[in-house]
């Protein structure tokens, strides 16, 4: 007879998982011998070595003991349906797996490629990080409200940062991130953006408009205006040379 010290170490557990087991009625408690101690046979260690070959299968502790009355058929549906269990969650831990993966990545955990590069390129050509820092927020909260219009404006600014022209101008604006609104630079900066803009749309010309929602639209200037302190009087005097908004911006009167 057996200890439950022996007990556990015949079947390879330990002593607390044995009183758990007992606890939840698995394995049952054998009488008490004269001294008050339990004692265990050797049908008790098959027992326990057979509900802890199931535990660690996967089977969860509430069907071990359905499983251990099961007859030989119903056993076999059982293991299979625990099985089935066990794939869908490795396919599961697989996916966390490759998004953890993906935040190495950092910005492609919530960009698509080419948002992702061309972020890179802005780097390679000299951009101010707290620039592209901005460029990135737009493109996230654009790639998540508007996930169908990044592809086809995303090829829009690639053309665009690739034309030698316009992206002199662009590089320009990148004194944006450092301008206060009585820096005595935002005219001569306000002239630039007007410059790039026309360059722009001669760039462009022909492409199709991609229009995102007003309140998408809302949000990006919003952005724009919390993260520049000169924004609020850079665009009053692009009003005054004929422009009106930011992220949507448009001409409102004929070019003087």
């Amino acid at each position: 007879m057996l200890t439950i010290s022996q007990l556990a170490s015949y079947a390879g557990v330990t002593v607390r998982a044995v009183r758990h087991y007992h606890a939840t009625g698995l394995l049952p408690e054998p009488g008490r011998d004269h001294s008050g101690y339990r004692r265990y046979d050797a049908a008790a260690v098959v027992e326990l070595i057979r509900i802890r070959t199931l535990a660690e299968a996967g089977v969860p502790l509430a069907r071990v003991r359905e499983l251990l009355a099961a007859g030989e058929e119903e056993f076999a549906a059982a293991v299979g349906e625990v099985d089935r269990r066990l794939r869908a969650e490795i396919r599961d831990r697989q996916r966390h797996r490759e998004r953890i993966a993906r935040l190495a990545a950092g910005e492609s955990l919530v960009l698509p490629p080419m948002a992702v590069a061309y972020l890179g390129r802005m780097r390679e050509l000299g951009f101010p990080e707290r620039l592209v820092a901005i460029e990135r927020d737009s493109w996230i909260l654009i790639a998540a409200q508007a996930p169908d219009q990044v592809a086809p404006m995303m090829a829009v600014k690639h053309a665009q940062i690739e034309h030698p022209a316009l992206r002199r101008l662009y590089l320009d604006l990148g004194e944006l991130a450092d301008c206060t609104a009585d820096d005595p630079r935002l005219p001569e900066l306000a002239d630039r953006v007007e410059a790039f803009l026309a360059e722009a749309a001669a760039v462009s010309a022909g492409a199709d408009e991609q229009p995102i929602s007003d309140d998408l639209i809302a949000l990006l200037d919003a952005a724009f205006l919390e993260h520049f302190p000169c924004a609020p009087r850079l665009l009053r005097l692009l009003e005054q040379r004929g422009y009106t908004g930011w992220t949507d911006i448009r001409r409102t009167s004929p070019a003087g």
